[in-house]
């Protein structure tokens, strides 16, 4: 009897042994569970060559933007131009009411003309006297007072000579031309209204858009990567070197001619850490205006850098990491420094890899440092493709 419940007790263990086995068996079959070794794709860190850009949202002016304002009080008159027309230097733009002026010249010539008559009264006066003075006939007193008398006179008639003078430049502003080429703005003012030269508002602006000039910020890290290696003795001659820039209009399209970076300011904002920076464009036809907005496009090129896909990143309290496999197959977590640009999803690796480096490229959110993997070589093929949309650049 003893015996039979040996054997029964000896039967139940195996089965409860041969149990536990199957069921470890199906357990280590299912994927990422203990004891099991995943499979995952692994790429090569190697050089390639690429070209980042990145667009700075910027604001556009003319080359010479100038205030029209009347130099004198009076009413508009006639308008010669129209809002938005192009016009020459010295174009005449506005006449003001000139009738008050004209009476005015001519007060002022008649002045003239009274001062020249006691101008020559006092001269055939002292040429009388002379003589006179000579034979003893009258003191020399008479002869100093009308010498006196005619620097008096001659100087009312260069006083008179200045009133005129003055009395024409202010007839002569009455007629308001351009100082400059450029495209007419907007008129506050019509005709019949009252300017002077302390009205608020100007006449009008005329803005000389034959070029263009496009002001916007960079931030401190990237004005530096910028003009890194850049030869020359001063900024504007660093500048020389740099390729050129594009710029990209409201309608997201690309202007067709390219510009160039000309200078910066000698100062870093201390409140948002950027260098105002300023370009250049050829504005031929027009086609910019002043006070129009857009983005310039700043290309920088690299010819062997580290690229690595977006995919193969990880990004934790703003650094970013990768998965290196070790040569015992282990992965552990590696920080990297990248230029974020506009690679269709790639990265410029900058620091933390080096060439012939192995990291994983998909599946990483199931991966933790010192996991133990099966790699998969495989090839990432070109990653430096640029992406064609407009990206604004991240500072």
């Amino acid at each position: 009897m003893k015996t039979i419940m040996q054997i029964k007790r000896i039967g139940f263990i195996l089965i409860m042994l041969i149990a536990v086995s199957c069921a470890n068996k199906h357990k280590g079959g299912q994927p990422g569970m203990a004891g099991q070794v995943n499979e995952y794709p692994v790429m090569t860190v190697k050089l390639e060559s690429t070209q980042l850009f990145k667009d700075y949202t910027t604001t556009l002016k003319g080359q010479q933007t100038v205030e029209i304002r009347s130099k004198i009080a009076g009413y508009i008159e006639k308008i010669y131009v129209d809002e938005g027309a192009y016009v020459k230097k010295g174009q005449l733009l506005f006449r003001l009411n000139a009738n008050d002026l004209q009476a005015t010249v001519r007060s002022a010539n008649a002045q003239v003309k009274v001062a020249e008559a006691e101008v020559n009264a006092a001269q055939i006066n002292l040429g009388k006297t002379k003589p006179l003075v000579e034979k003893n006939i009258i003191s020399k007193f008479d002869l100093q007072s009308d010498e006196a008398t005619l620097r008096a006179k001659e100087a009312q008639l260069a006083q008179a000579k200045a009133n005129l003078e003055n009395a024409k430049a202010n007839l002569q502003y009455t007629l308001i031309t351009s100082p400059a080429e450029g495209t007419i703005g907007t008129f506050p003012f019509r005709v019949g209204s009252l300017v002077s030269s302390t009205s608020v508002d100007p006449l009008t602006i005329v803005s000389n858009t034959t070029k263009m000039y496009a002001y916007f910020s960079i931030n401190e890290k990237e004005f530096l990567i910028l003009t890194k290696g850049l030869k020359g003795k001063n900024i504007q001659e660093k500048f020389l070197k740099l390729p050129g820039v594009s710029l990209v209009l409201a309608d997201n399209s690309e202007y067709e001619r390219p510009g160039r970076i000309e200078t910066a300011s000698g100062m870093i904002d201390q409140s948002t850490g950027t260098v105002n920076v300023r370009a250049s464009f050829p504005n031929p036809d027009g086609t910019l205006r002043s006070g129009g907005n857009g983005s310039v496009r700043i290309p920088q090129h690299f010819d062997a850098v580290i690229i690595i896909p977006q995919k193969a990143t990880f990004e934790l309290q703003g650094k970013y990491f990768v998965y290196v496999v070790g040569s015992d197959n282990k992965v552990r977590d590696t920080e990297i420094q990248v230029l974020v640009g506009n690679l269709k999803d790639s990265y410029v690796v900058t620091g933390g890899l080096k060439v012939g480096d192995k990291i994983v490229l998909d599946g990483i959110a199931s991966l933790r440092s010192d996991t133990q993997i099966k790699p998969k070589l495989v090839d990432a093929g070109s990653l430096s493709e640029n992406n064609s949309s407009v990206n604004q650049g991240k500072n």
